[in-house]
């Protein structure tokens, strides 16, 4: 995933904290930790947190202001003075600025980021105050791994997450019907989705069936995504080589020039990025692309596509999906006061089902943001159920549309984007380009290639 489309999903309406979202704080979230309030004895404390939404994001900062003014008021003796700069983690400054001992208290980092950090030093090791973390027990274990040094079992704690995605297929129920296919039962494999994107693309009328991304590392992470779904990985477990030139690997290419050159399903224009996919799809002419279910809200806001019109199913192959999102590290130099501090903020902000940026269900609805989005999917359990509970009374947009999507992640193992991701990326872009641009490709050519230039860019990582 891209590193600005990462912020800028971290950086969705925020939520203060109502009365009537209170009221739902003991039943959602409540398996362990005290929720919003620090201990009564650290005396005064200042934390810096980061990721306070930046001045051009006129509510989303308001919302954060009101939010903080909240928090103080329930912990007089804490301050919290937020980190504005945008973006909130910045790829190309950010390790150099980890390095210098310079980050916040509270600091803001991608999935992708926790295992450097770790490695690093510069963040301290929660696990003696985790039990004051809201809702732990119900934390998706997966995500709790992403802060963690050897696992579940190792004995320590660097980080909490605070939003997640994970991938799955997005799809126009309106081509569905036109195509004479169920808009209420999206393909499971990949298999069928060649099924489908043919009778989609029989309609004639410019209308293509799949789509699919080769640049700016876009190609490289929709590899790394459709890899995991057949029960492949990127990398070997220690981390020092390639691990996907095998028959998953081929698989994936094979299939996208199967579909581009002897279905042609997938139409001619290629090389595309980002935003190109969800156009093609606000256009009614695309069938179906690998994406989260934010992007029906992208769609939705910038090109005015009704919610009604677009579904998301599971990852096809259903093996395991691609994971992303963020949370929160706590600074090596912050003294105990300030980490119980800091996680008191994150509880509130982040990880309470009703209140703050990520729950606050009235002020979304009132502000007119997508009420009803299968993410974050931060919990399991009796947490998972409250906060459904919670959400499904203010929806405003038709969740009926995710079930299938929904009732399938359980099933999934939910992996991470692998080390030096984007530079991984880069080099998967030119196989994924050259795969659907050239008729006469050597697709295991290209994967013996794309694997030389990633066992180079994660040795050079280890030095």
């Amino acid at each position: 995933m891209t590193g600005n489309r990462a912020a800028s999903r971290a950086r969705t309406a925020a939520a203060v904290a109502l009365a009537t979202g209170l009221a739902l704080t003991a039943s959602a979230c409540g398996s362990s930790g005290n929720s919003t309030q620090a201990g009564t004895n650290d005396g005064k404390v200042t934390i810096t947190v980061g990721c306070e939404p930046p001045t051009t994001q006129a509510q989303p900062r308001a919302n954060w202001l009101a939010d903080v003014a909240a928090f103080e008021k329930l912990n007089p003796n804490i301050t919290v003075k937020g980190d504005d700069s945008n973006p909130c983690d910045d790829p190309a400054t950010f390790n150099a600025k980890l390095a210098s001992g310079k980050m916040d208290d509270v600091f803001y980092t991608y999935f992708t980021d926790g295992a450097n950090v770790v490695s690093s030093g510069q963040a301290a090791d929660i696990q003696q105050y985790a039990s004051q973390i809201h809702g732990l027990s119900d934390i998706q274990p997966a995500l709790l791994d992403i802060y963690r040094q050897g696992g579940a079992d190792s004995g320590h704690l660097y980080g909490i997450p605070k939003g997640n995605y994970s991938l799955g297929l997005v799809y126009s129920k309106t081509l569905f019907q036109k195509a004479g296919l169920d808009p209420n039962k999206p393909p499971t494999t990949w298999d069928q989705v060649e099924a489908d994107a043919i009778a989609i693309s029989k309609l004639g009328g410019g209308n293509i069936g799949y789509a699919d991304y080769s640049a700016a590392n876009t190609g490289g992470w929709h590899f790394t995504a459709e890899l995991y779904s057949r029960g492949g990985t990127m990398v070997a477990p220690d981390g020092k080589s390639a691990n996907f030139d095998d028959a998953n690997g081929l698989a994936v290419l094979q299939f996208l020039h199967k579909m581009r050159f002897t279905d042609n399903v997938m139409g001619t224009k290629q090389g595309l990025q980002y935003n190109d996919l969800l156009q093609m799809m606000a256009s009614g002419k695309l069938g179906m692309y690998v994406g989260d279910p934010v992007t029906l809200t992208t769609i939705h806001d910038q090109y005015h596509v009704s919610y009604d019109d677009m579904a998301v199913g599971p990852m096809p192959g259903q093996q395991a999906t691609l994971v992303g999102g963020d949370g929160y590290m706590f600074n090596k130099k912050d003294t105990p006061a300030q980490i119980r501090a800091g996680i008191a903020f994150v509880n509130y902000e982040f990880l309470t089902s009703g209140q703050g940026l990520n729950f606050d269900y009235v002020r979304k609805a009132t502000q007119k943001e997508p009420v009803g989005l299968p993410e974050p999917d931060l919990w399991t359990g009796a947490s998972a159920s409250a906060d459904a509970t919670a959400m499904a009374k203010y929806a405003n947009i038709p969740t009926q549309n995710f079930a299938a999507y929904v009732a399938a992640l359980p099933s999934m193992k939910l992996l991470v984007e692998p080390p030096q991701a984007q530079a991984i990326y880069a080099q998967g872009d030119k196989a994924m380009n050259t795969a659907l641009t050239d008729p006469n490709a050597d697709l295991q050519k290209l994967l013996d290639t794309f694997k030389t230039a990633t066992n180079g860019i994660l040795a050079n990582a280890q030095q």
